[in-house]
Parts: C-alpha cells; sequence; structure tokens
C-alpha cells in the first residue's frame, strides 16, 4: 500500500497532500473514527482498573500487580504498561451513525412498517418475544426508531489450531430494526468489547461486561441526542438488548447457570432429571422426555422402552418467568463482588455460579427469551452423535462397550446387553448401526455427491475412503445441509423402516424450525409433537447417545415459537464475523490492540462508503456471487420481457424456425399478463371440449388468432400490437445463466464440472387452481428477440427435457419427500419456460448396495434471494371473462358477441380427428405404462417445509 500510494504521489503536484506510506494514511483516517476505551485489567480477570478503583496498583481481589515490572536498570522514567487490558467501543456512536447515512436511517424503521401475513413470522418484530415486550414497555416501543440489538458472545484462536495456545474473546452487537437482507450483514455487527486471553474468562465474563451494561442502561433510561437524516430531526435514541446469542457453555457464562453436569439444563434446571452413567461417566438425559407427554400417553406407562420397569408420573417442567428468575437469584452474589467463590448449595439443590450482570437492565425480567438456543451448535452435534453412531466411528460413536455396560444397568435390551466384567471387542450390533458394506456405500455416496453451485461446499474432502471415516474438514455447515437434507436419503435403504423413520422426523424438525419464514400454527404442532420425537428416539438409542445437545431440541420449538426465524437467532454470520478478526491480527505480542485498530480501520471505510457515488463499488455493494441484479434494468421490465438477468460466458446464435419457433411463441404469449384477457377468450369458446383438446387448438391455432383480434379491433397498444408478430428466428444461445440468484447451466456445458447446474422445477397451476411442480433438465438457453417499434424486447427461455407427470411421480406426504423415475419422459412437445419461472433443484442417487437402476432425489434450494421477483407460474387457469386493459392508459373491450375468425377455427371434421388421435395415443401410453409398469420408486424429492 505504502508503494501505491508513493507511486500516486508522484503523478501529483509536488505540494499535494496525499499521505506517503501506510502508516500516514492510517493515521489520517483515524480522525474519522468513532471512540474507542482502554480499560485496565487484573490479569486474573477479577476486576476493572475503572470509576473508584481507577487510582488502585494490584488486585483487591487476589493482589496481583496492575502493571508491568520495570527493571530497575532503567533511567529515564516511562509510562507504566499494564498487564492486561479491555478494549472496549460504545455502542452508542455507531447507532447515532447508523441515523447519519441516508444509505441507513430509512431502513431503521422497517420493524414497524413492513407487512407480514397472519400467522406467519419473518422478522423477530413478528414474534410474540417482540410483541410481549412492547406490551411491557409501550413508552420504548412508541419511538419506532428505538433500537434493540441481540448480543453475541464467543472466543476464537488468533493463532490457529497449532499455534501458541491463546483464547481472545469478543462481545457484539447488532441491530434488529433493520431489513432481512441487511440485518446479519457484516457491516452491521458491532464489534463492542475484546477481552484479553490467554484463557476464556468463564463466568468472570461479567467482569468485562460492565462498561457495556453501564452504557445500555443510561441508553435505556436516559437516551442519546441522535440525528435522523432521513427524517431531518433531532429524536432521542433509546437502545435496548432483548436477547442473547451463543453456544452452550457461553450460554452458561452469560446467564450464570452452569451447563455442565447434572442439572445443565438451564430451561429445566434442577428438574431435568438427568442421571450419571456409571461406565460412560458422564450425565444422560435418557428417558427425561416422557414428562412432557400428555398426562395419558401410553408411553408413560411403558416399562420395558425405556429405563427399565420405570412408570412416569411427573408434569413437565414449568418454564419460569423472569420475574420467578430473579426473584430465586436476587441473593445470589455478583461476580464483582465475590468473583472467585460459587454460591452456597451449588451442584447441590442449584447450578447458579452467580447473578448474572444482565439483572441489573431494568427490562432484563420481562423478556420471554433471554438467551437463545443455539440451533447452529445444536443441529451440529445432535447430527454428530446420530452419524457417528449409526456408522459405528471408532472414537466418535456413542455406542461402545461402556455404553452398552450403561445400558444393561438401565434398560431393557438383552439382546444389546453385555456382561459389566466384560473386556473385549466385540458387542451384538445394534438395529441402529449399518453395516460394513452400508457404511462403505454411504461414504462413496457421500464423495460423489455434486451441488449446485453455492449450495453446499465439496463433500468428498469430508471423507476418508482408506479409514472408512469422515474428516475434521466437515465443518458445521456441511452437516447443516446432510442433517436437513440427505440424511433421510442416505438412511433410506440403510436401516429399519421404524429407525428411519425415527431419524427422518428429526431431520425434518430441523427444517421445520430453520425455515425462512414460520407458519405458527405449524409450530404449535411442531411443539407438541417433539416430545414424542425425542421418546421414539429413546425407544432404540443407548443411555449415552442422550447428552445435554441432545435434550435441548425439545426446547427449540418453544424458542422459535417465541423468538421468530432461527436465522436471526443462530451464530453462523457471527461465526464468520470472528473468523474476519482472526485475520486482523498483525502484531502477535499484542492481540486484542491489533484487532482493536484493525476494526477501526474497517469501521471507517465501511461507514465512509455510505457516502460514495452509486456506481462506486464498494466492499458492501460488493456484488454477490451469483448476482443477476442491476437497478437499472429493472426500469427496462416490461411484463415478461427484459427481466434482470445475466448469461455467462460466451454466446452463439442458431436460427429457430418452423414448429419449434411457433411453440416458443405460444408459450410466451399465453404466460404474458396483458395477453391472460384473450387466452381466456380463446378457451371460453371451446369450453364444451376436453381440456387436452383445448390445449391442442391453442398450441395450433392461437396465435393465427390473436393477430386477427388485433388487427379487426383496432388495438394500437405497441405491447399487444408488437406480442401479435412472431419473434426473431435469429436467436443467442447461453451455456450458462444467472437469475433470481441462482446460476444454471446446461446439460453439456455441465459436464465435468464439480457443480450441478442444470436441474430445476417450474410450478404450474392446473385447471382446478392446483399446484404441481414439473421436474426437468435444462438443455438449452434462448435469448429470443421481438419485433418492436419502440423499446427492445428480448425473453429468455429455457429448453428442458422434463419428467413425466404424474406417472414417474411418487410423493410420500408423511416425509414430504417425492420419487421420481427419470427413466420416463414428458412425451407432450412443451419444452420451453420463462427464465424467471424456474427453481433450481438437485437430484442424488440412493446409496444402494442392491439396486441397479439410477435413483435420484431431488432437493429444492432454500437460499435467501435479494431483490427476488416472485417468478410468474405457467398459466394453466380456468375459463374466465376478464376486461382488457390498456398498459398506455386507454380501454379495450371484448365484446360477448364476437366470434372466431372461420379462417382461424378450424372445422369439426379436424376436432374430432385431433380428438381421436389424442385418445390412441392416450390409450398407447397407458398401455405402455401398464405391460412396462416398474413397481420401484426411483426418484426422490424433497420440499421446503
Amino acid at each position: 500500500m505504502t508503494r501505491v500510494l508513493q507511486s500516486v504521489g508522484g503523478m501529483l503536484p509536488c505540494d499535494h497532500n496525499l499521505p506517503d506510506s501506510y502508516y500516514h494514511m492510517k493515521q489520517l483516517m483515524s480522525k474519522l473514527g468513532l471512540p474507542y476505551i482502554e480499560i485496565d485489567v487484573c490479569p486474573e480477570g477479577c476486576m476493572l482498573f475503572w470509576k473508584d478503583d481507577e487510582t488502585l496498583e494490584f488486585c483487591k481481589f487476589c493482589g496481583v500487580n496492575r502493571y508491568k515490572l520495570v527493571p530497575q536498570s532503567r533511567k529515564k522514567p516511562r509510562n507504566r504498561s499494564a498487564l492486561s487490558k479491555l478494549y472496549y467501543l460504545p455502542i452508542a456512536p455507531r447507532l447515532q451513525r447508523m441515523y447519519a447515512s441516508t444509505a441507513t436511517a430509512k431502513h431503521m424503521t422497517w420493524h414497524v412498517e413492513h407487512e407480514t401475513k397472519e400467522g406467519m413470522m419473518s422478522h423477530p418484530s413478528d414474534c410474540e418475544a417482540w410483541r410481549h415486550f412492547d406490551r411491557c414497555h409501550p413508552q420504548f416501543a412508541m419511538e419506532s426508531r428505538n433500537v434493540r440489538l441481540r448480543l453475541c458472545s464467543d472466543g476464537f484462536a488468533p493463532f490457529g489450531r497449532f499455534g501458541k495456545n491463546y483464547s481472545c474473546w469478543s462481545v457484539m452487537l447488532t441491530p434488529y430494526n433493520l431489513p432481512p437482507d441487511m440485518c446479519m450483514k457484516s457491516q452491521f455487527i458491532f464489534l463492542t468489547l475484546i477481552c484479553p486471553g490467554p484463557n476464556d474468562p468463564g463466568k468472570k465474563i461479567d467482569i468485562y461486561l460492565q462498561p457495556l451494561i453501564e452504557e445500555m442502561k443510561e441508553l435505556w433510561a436516559i437516551g442519546t441526542p441522535t440525528y435522523d437524516v432521513s427524517r431531518d430531526q433531532n429524536f432521542i435514541m433509546k437502545a435496548a438488548i432483548i436477547w442473547t446469542i451463543s453456544d452452550f457453555p457461553v450460554y452458561g457464562m452469560l446467564s450464570g447457570w452452569s451447563t455442565h453436569g447434572l442439572m445443565g439444563c438451564p430451561i429445566c434446571m434442577e428438574k431435568s432429571g438427568a442421571n450419571w452413567l456409571t461406565f460412560s461417566k458422564k450425565p444422560s438425559y435418557f428417558d427425561c422426555h416422557r414428562k412432557f407427554l400428555p398426562e395419558n400417553h401410553r408411553y408413560r406407562k411403558d416399562k420395558k422402552s425405556f429405563i427399565r420397569g420405570r412408570v412416569v408420573r411427573d408434569t413437565p417442567p414449568p418454564r419460569l418467568t423472569g420475574e420467578a428468575i430473579f426473584n430465586r437469584v436476587r441473593r445470589i452474589p455478583t461476580v464483582m463482588q465475590e468473583p472467585n467463590k460459587k454460591p452456597y448449595g451449588f451442584c447441590d439443590t442449584h447450578k447458579w455460579t452467580k447473578r448474572s450482570i444482565f439483572w441489573e437492565l431494568p427490562y432484563w425480567k420481562d423478556l420471554l427469551i433471554r438467551h437463545n438456543i443455539d440451533v447452529m451448535h445444536t443441529e451440529k452435534n445432535v447430527f454428530d452423535n446420530i452419524f457417528n453412531t449409526m456408522m459405528d466411528f471408532k472414537g466418535k460413536t456413542k455406542d461402545g462397550l461402556a455404553s452398552r455396560k450403561d445400558m444393561t444397568i438401565w434398560c431393557d435390551r438383552p439382546e444389546l446387553s453385555v456382561d459389566l466384567e466384560y473386556q473385549g471387542n466385540n458387542i451384538p450390533k445394534a438395529v441402529y448401526q449399518v453395516t460394513q458394506a452400508q457404511k462403505e456405500s454411504i461414504l462413496q455416496w457421500l464423495v460423489s455427491l455434486k451441488f449446485p453451485d453455492g449450495y453446499c461446499s465439496n463433500l468428498s474432502r469430508c471423507v476418508d475412503m482408506d479409514k472408512l471415516a469422515t474428516t475434521p474438514s466437515m465443518k458445521t455447515h456441511d452437516c447443516h445441509a446432510i442433517m436437513q437434507r440427505l440424511l433421510p436419503i442416505a438412511l433410506k435403504e440403510m436401516l429399519p423402516e421404524h429407525v428411519w423413520s425415527y431419524i427422518t422426523e428429526i431431520s425434518l424438525l430441523f427444517q421445520s424450525i430453520c425455515s425462512s419464514v414460520l407458519d405458527v400454527a405449524s409450530l404449535r404442532r411442531l411443539e407438541e409433537s417433539v416430545p414424542m420425537l425425542m421418546c421414539n428416539l429413546e425407544k432404540i438409542m443407548p443411555p449415552s447417545f442422550f447428552d445435554g445437545m441432545e435434550h435441548l431440541v425439545i426446547h427449540l420449538p418453544y424458542e422459535a415459537l417465541n423468538g421468530g426465524p432461527v436465522f436471526y437467532r443462530w451464530m453462523y454470520r457471527f461465526e464468520r464475523f470472528l473468523g474476519e478478526l482472526k485475520k486482523k491480527v498483525t502484531n502477535k505480542a499484542h492481540v486484542e490492540a491489533s484487532i482493536c485498530q484493525a476494526y477501526l480501520q474497517q469501521e471507517i471505510s465501511t461507514f465512509s462508503s455510505f457516502y460514495f457515488e452509486r456506481e462506486v463499488i464498494t466492499r458492501r455493494k460488493r456484488p454477490a456471487r451469483n448476482d443477476d441484479i442491476d437497478e437499472d434494468l429493472y426500469e427496462n421490465v416490461v411484463s415478461i420481457f427484459n427481466y434482470p438477468g445475466r448469461g455467462k460466458g460466451a454466446w452463439t446464435n442458431r436460427y429457430i424456425v418452423g414448429k419449434e419457433l411457433q411453440i416458443a411463441h405460444t408459450y410466451m404469449l399465453i404466460n404474458c399478463p396483458e395477453i391472460l384477457p384473450f387466452y381466456h377468450e380463446f378457451r371460453a369458446k371451446y369450453s364444451a371440449f376436453p381440456d387436452n383438446e383445448i390445449d391442442a387448438l391453442v398450441d395450433s391455432h392461437f396465435i393465427p388468432w390473436y393477430k386477427h383480434q388485433i388487427n379487426n379491433r383496432g388495438i394500437v397498444d405497441p405491447l399487444l400490437v408488437s406480442l401479435s408478430w412472431s419473434p426473431g428466428a435469429y436467436a443467442k444461445v447461453w451455456r450458462s445463466y444467472v437469475i433470481n440468484g441462482y446460476t444454471y447451466h446446461t446439460v453439456g456445458y455441465g459436464q465435468g464440472r464439480p457443480t450441478v447446474n442444470s436441474r430445476l422445477c417450474v410450478p404450474t397451476i392446473g385447471y382446478d387452481n392446483s399446484e404441481t411442480k414439473f421436474f426437468g433438465v435444462l438443455h438449452e438457453i434462448l435469448e429470443l428477440e421481438m419485433p418492436s417499434a419502440g423499446k427492445k424486447l428480448t425473453c429468455v427461455l429455457f429448453r428442458c427435457k422434463w419428467i413425466d407427470q404424474p406417472r414417474s411421480v411418487r410423493k410420500n406426504s408423511k416425509y414430504n419427500m417425492i420419487d421420481v423415475n427419470h427413466s420416463h419422459v414428458y412425451t407432450k412437445n412443451e419444452p420451453f419456460i420463462i427464465v424467471q419461472q424456474a427453481a433450481q433443484n438437485y437430484y442424488t442417487e440412493y446409496p444402494s448396495i442392491r439396486r441397479t437402476q439410477t435413483q435420484h432425489k431431488d432437493v429444492d434450494l432454500d437460499a435467501f434471494q435479494q431483490h427476488f421477483f416472485q417468478p410468474p407460474p405457467i398459466v394453466e387457469t380456468v375459463n374466465q371473462h376478464i376486461q382488457l386493459s390498456d398498459p398506455n392508459g386507454g380501454s379495450v373491450e371484448v365484446m360477448p358477441e364476437t366470434h372466431l375468425s372461420d379462417l382461424t377455427t378450424p372445422s369439426e371434421r379436424e376436432i374430432v380427428e385431433m380428438h381421436e388421435e389424442q385418445q390412441n395415443a392416450h390409450y398407447q401410453e397407458e398401455g405402455e405404462w401398464i405391460d412396462g409398469s416398474d413397481t420401484e420408486e426411483d426418484v426422490v424429492y424433497v420440499e421446503n417445509m
């Protein structure tokens, strides 16, 4: 960077003010930065040297020296350096800057202005916890510009796994006022505290949180004057932390309830019912979930499937309110009072390690959810336990010799029991374990998987076929994709039906709560059914399987119901942010200071970019990987034409003539909203005929009939007139196209690539208004141009090969999976769809060791789309008479007495012949299906929940 500055400076006049080095440039930019505060800390984390203790030189609890020792030989006095420092970046100035820029100020009231369908949740502002807070504090809710914050804390190793054993801890705040496409962006995650290492703070994290809590109390009670540039006025901005987000160990650090050992559940508390496993030497939540079932449920009296001879009559543990919890902890000392002592009765009657500093916030006891269970880590641990136990990976499985001995003590499963004195390696095979051949088949299947671009990482790097095991390269998001989409397919033919169904139900549970839009009614049903899911797992899995993370699953539906969509409340975005912080460590002798200075420089550049011109590409406005959005293109959109999208790579030309051009033109017309009234009128004339005959008439006669109507009625609307003309026969042919945030490749172009982007589906609306999905494979991408006297009109079409519906598609409605047989192709000549109608999907083979035919599974991508246009469905609607409207403001009326022209209407004889041909073809297809029927289900599709 210094060389760049010197090179640019050499081209400027001699009296220029450009810094000549990167160091001087940072000094100049630092004047634009927001404040930060350095606070000396006891090296043992016992106290902060601030406020009344600012002048102390020794810790008042442990007596450790505050400063580094200075050699006596040093003659010149110098400022003493503290052994440990906390870096605090106040949040108020950063929130004020959000209102100082038009790029962000107008979005800070989105949580009030947006509309959501009743009974649906797409943002935390739609959830009950948010509304409950508003009811408890109406004065705060009255000002829509008041900020609601989420707090996240986690640690990271700045030197990596193989470097120095050092742990650096950070605290981050993020405003919830913003819309979904901004709420989780890294530029709106504010680093607030950088806690000194080298060890994690444990329960002493409250020591470091003191400056933040003091500021939050001031922002709640008094607020801070803030200028809102979007309304050109000043107001008093207040702020509140509405909950925290962290992994499970940090959950205990923040809440004050230890999450380790017995009574480790911070929700069930002392009524969790966990037991200690003698041989596994750990707590187990086995048979702790029957009490959540209805009182008359048959599982409560089952003495064989769970703990031997046990009947459960207990009621579910009550979920305590904030007021009730505060009454429990109000007499427990804080860490600031007793940093090195545990409260009386710890591990005997309770697991409170302290009274959390968050109780100092006046509104904390009014929150429905104070600390969130992180679904990311919970899902990862549940998947690891299921997959490792099912695959019987040595050292990772939850079903070893010690586990079997515990099972012998607790359970009535003689077929799996072992002698308590046995020390060998041979234990009976369990029903939930796969064979060696099945294990090899599943791992080979994972290696061979190819996904659409951006959907998942390359899973082949996560498998070691030599050792028949997974590698540490399998990250959390890989487990997320396998757990929710692939695990039910992998186990479909490997495990007994009842075992597979229990695991699939857990997979569907995570699919449901991780949806971007949540249905309240569905979540209530899920909350009622999740105890049954856990009990079903308890019937087959060993007691050692059920550690604390498995138990947390039973509380996830409640938090989704009251906290809203999960992707606002999990750690994925914050883990990536910590990965960025790790890269900022340039001075390994001063880790925290190095991170702070680098973050301040990034913060300056981020906020400064809000004032750049629109065409300047910054980190904030950097195009996404599959970006197809150009805001200027939206001004050119006309109906289905000029839709924002872009071809990738080189393109060629080819001529489209004859029948193919007619089919493409017809499809464009009947899917153009402006032509729908003509289309409905045409179908209405033949409403007495079967639908398939009307379809044939549309294919062969709709274009000339429509052209005749345009000429006879004197319609002058440029769009309607242009559509009556045939598209240009000279078409562009693309091999790759980006649309709606997805990249599509033709089958030929995708051969040999590490990703598969040629699979898609499209929803169709039938004559009875029922929706059906057609699954296909992309073979060609065509860009056609319509003749037009004004604005250029182009339309991009996908030419696909479709799977025959419903002949080759069978749905398992219970588990929302669809089997598709790719050997049966849709024979009707309807290959085209408009590009914006497509939804990308994924097909994969079953990892079967006995099937010989190719098996596939189709997975819908469920990625968040920025600036997403709702793709128009294929039009196959019921007959109706609609008033035409002229886009230019005129009026076009279709008179009831208007008849089809004799020149464009088929004769009765032609209709009869056409009817006979279709009937014969139909009977022939029926005969082929009956004679060559394949009872095996070949393809699977999983719809989004």
